[in-house]
């Protein structure tokens, strides 16, 4: 049985639910449009500090291999490693400091997988 025995009450908790799933998804939609703003004023920077030489004194580098807020791209991170490599040369990518060993070889395990990385010997690995 419909609960219009409680004078509305339904119909109006209905009303504030519409009212309240409008403000997030317009809210949502102004986050969106914030960032993607952000991000281009982000490599608008990036582009005037590379006509200066690379010179990063007005902000601080971003953190190389991330992807928005706590993802990392470990693509990038092998971009950034030499030709030949080692476990702490990874360590040694901005942001990557702190993480847990197991975490850089799960990587590594990933981009030997994928054909993007060799195993020359213990402890060294090679690019593809």
């Amino acid at each position: 049985m419909p609960r219009a025995s409680l004078g509305g009450v339904t119909s109006a908790f209905a009303r504030i639910q519409r009212q309240a799933r409008s403000v997030l998804a317009n809210l949502r939609e102004q986050i969106r449009a914030k960032e993607s703003e952000l991000s281009r004023l982000k490599q608008e920077e990036a582009r005037l500090s590379s006509l200066l030489g690379g010179s990063r004194e007005a902000a601080p580098a971003p953190e190389a291999g991330r992807v928005g807020k706590g993802r990392i791209n470990w693509r990038n991170v092998l971009k950034q490693m030499p030709k030949q490599f080692t476990a702490s040369d990874v360590r040694k990518v901005r942001g990557l400091k702190d993480k847990r060993p197991s975490e850089i070889f799960a990587a590594i395990t990933r981009w030997i997988d994928a054909g993007l990385a060799k195993r020359k010997s213990r402890g060294i690995y090679e690019r593809s």
